[in-house]
């Protein structure tokens, strides 16, 4: 009796709706109502202090010409700025202890488990299970949710609880595969491995191999070892194989031969070899990582578990949504010694299709990777401006489609190109511009002279004063891959990320020989050196294919242009140039 009258009481207290969805999500229906015993973990992400301070600092330690340019925040100084104050926490625990919950805090974050009685009771929801037409599993959600007045002010959200998800799915941004005779194809690409620069460089006009992308990128500087990491981010049941790289080395990559990977898991991530689940991205990640990058050390980081996700037309498979806040969270704990210096994940999915409060926040934590210094970058998508092009708000509005999370400006968006000379914007590239996010400073001299040049084309369509994507591009077309031991042509920007990411990697090791630091979050430098990029003005990126129903952007496109386009960025790499901007003296050989 004393623990009901408790929980009555607290529910009688003033509340805020924290987030609340109007109806059930289209695709979804109430299974059952859930047992009060039912049970759920939560997660809190509290107010931080000096958001708008570490933001700043950000934009110090990364800007060129600033004072502090380089240098870059400890684990324990940035957990200064995201630290909530006392009160915040002392206000949400006593909150909680209301209810006979003893939380996990861990700086601005706040872990929970309690059952469905109790969680109906203190945020004034009503947990259900609910199911999606397609199948999936069952999902316990509610339509809202609320805390009292005097705590709302310190949460920024709680998750999951109103995020269905599954209908939209994150997924690879690998565009196609197709598998190939090894036996009619072998001898040629070690043709191509032996070849000169020019030739090799002019074969990335059919199939893209490790020494036709260092020649087309002028790739000649050969790192140490000592001290630097690469890592790429595997979700989603995927796992690189070290039988496929030890095959791939042997035809294509010779003077990388008995070069591995490590593997770090998170949670409940696997290392699986065995595994008949899809292993295509992840393979491709390793094997250009370090075709571009190589004897750089390499790092994969499996990540077990889904995020949140909204329904989209676009995306209507079972829960496919990585869970970033796990993984950012794992990586931002680890050791300042033990970060990568660049850190390349080849997945996205419709910026809509994720909860506003939760893309916030998965950005804000890519900002505090840029603060330790970590160079994230990030494929920008495969489907032009858009797939469906149909607003999630009504299913019927026509409008663009960004992605997340290339859509965030503390990450470097990579689209793609295919060819050589000219090199010209693919058509998947994905591009445009955030609905989430305004467009960031350094952006001020490229984005607006292209959306000048277009005019009222597509007027209403798209955030004309969003966050531009992508920032730069890199071949993407026809990758050469070993995959369960099979050799295949991989199509994407899950191609054209890690290629760039590789570039980056190479960067970072230069100026390490010099005792400079990494480049950290890299947008304002490249901004500030889009000189050291080729300007791609050829070819164009088409969406929308499916808009169906007679809405006017069926087969909409983006086209490359002279300066900043949203098919292929400032450009892709000119590595003497940007060798040079990075660390004067260094030798690319």
């Amino acid at each position: 009796m004393l623990c009901l009258a408790l929980l009555t009481a607290a529910a009688a207290v003033s509340a805020r709706v924290l987030d609340s969805v109007p109806a059930v999500p289209q695709g979804w229906s109430e299974a059952s109502a859930a047992l009060p015993t039912d049970k759920l973990a939560l997660k809190i992400a509290l107010k931080q202090q000096h958001a708008a301070a570490l933001e700043q600092a950000v934009l110090a330690v990364s800007s060129p010409g600033s004072p502090s340019y380089g240098k870059h925040l400890t684990r324990e100084e940035l957990r200064s700025y995201v630290a909530p104050t006392e009160q915040s926490v002392a206000d949400v625990t006593a909150w909680l202890a209301k209810y006979g919950i003893a939380p996990t805090v861990d700086n601005d974050w706040i872990t929970i488990s309690t059952d469905v009685k109790t969680a109906n009771a203190m945020l004034d929801a009503d947990f259900s299970w609910y199911e999606y037409e397609k199948g999936g599993g069952l999902k316990l959600r509610t339509l809202s949710y609320s805390v009292p007045d005097e705590v709302a002010q310190h949460i920024d959200l709680i998750q999951p609880t109103t995020r269905f998800g599954q209908l939209g799915s994150k997924r690879s941004t690998v565009f196609d595969i197709v598998i190939v005779d090894e036996d009619d194809d072998v001898a040629a690409l070690k043709q191509d491995a032996a070849a000169s620069p020019a030739a090799a460089a002019a074969s990335c006009t059919t199939t893209v191999t490790p020494q036709c992308l260092k020649d087309q990128y002028n790739i000649g500087y050969t790192p140490e070892t000592e001290g630097n990491l690469i890592a790429f981010a595997s979700y989603l049941e995927e796992y690189a194989r070290y039988a496929d790289l030890e095959q791939f080395t042997t035809q294509v990559l010779p003077e990388a031969a008995g070069q591995n990977f490590s593997v770090t898991t998170i949670n409940g991530g696997l290392n699986d070899q065995d595994s008949s689940d899809d292993s295509g991205e992840a393979n491709l990640d390793l094997q250009y990582v370090l075709a571009v990058s190589q004897p750089i050390p390499i790092l994969e980081y499996s990540t077990g578990g889904r995020g949140p996700l909204i329904p989209t037309l676009n995306n209507k498979f079972p829960s496919t949504n990585e869970p970033y806040l796990e993984f950012l969270t794992y990586v931002l704990g680890q050791d300042d010694a033990d970060l990568p210096q660049t850190l390349t994940t080849s997945y996205g999915e419709e910026e809509q299709s994720v909860p506003e409060e939760y893309a916030l926040k998965v950005c804000n934590l890519f900002m505090q990777l840029g603060a330790r210094g970590v160079s994230v970058l990030f494929s920008s998508g495969d489907s032009g401006p858009g797939g469906s092009c149909k607003s999630n708000v009504d299913n019927t509005t026509t409008t663009f489609l960004p992605t997340f999370p290339a859509g965030c400006p503390w990450v470097t968006a990579v689209g793609a190109t295919t060819g050589s000379a000219p090199e010209r914007g693919v058509s998947f590239s994905s591009g445009g511009f955030s609905i989430y996010h305004a467009q960031p400073e350094w952006q001020a001299d490229a984005v607006p002279a292209y959306l000048s040049s277009i005019g009222g084309t597509y007027e209403g369509l798209f955030n004309a004063t969003g966050r531009g994507i992508p920032d730069v591009a890199a071949q993407g077309q026809s990758f050469v891959v070993y995959d369960k031991g099979r050799r295949a042509l991989l199509s994407g920007t899950s191609a054209s990320s890690p290629a760039f990411a590789g570039v980056v990697a190479l960067l970072n090791a230069a100026r390490r020989s010099q005792g400079s630091p990494p480049l950290g979050f890299l947008n304002p430098w490249l901004y500030n050196n889009s000189a050291a990029l080729l300007d791609i003005t050829a070819g164009y990126s088409s969406g929308c294919q499916n808009a169906g129903g007679g809405l006017p952007t069926s087969g909409a496109r983006w086209n490359s242009t002279a300066g900043w386009d949203p098919v292929t960025g400032l450009g892709t790499p000119l590595f003497d140039k940007l060798l040079a901007a990075a660390a004067p003296g260094v030798a690319n050989e």
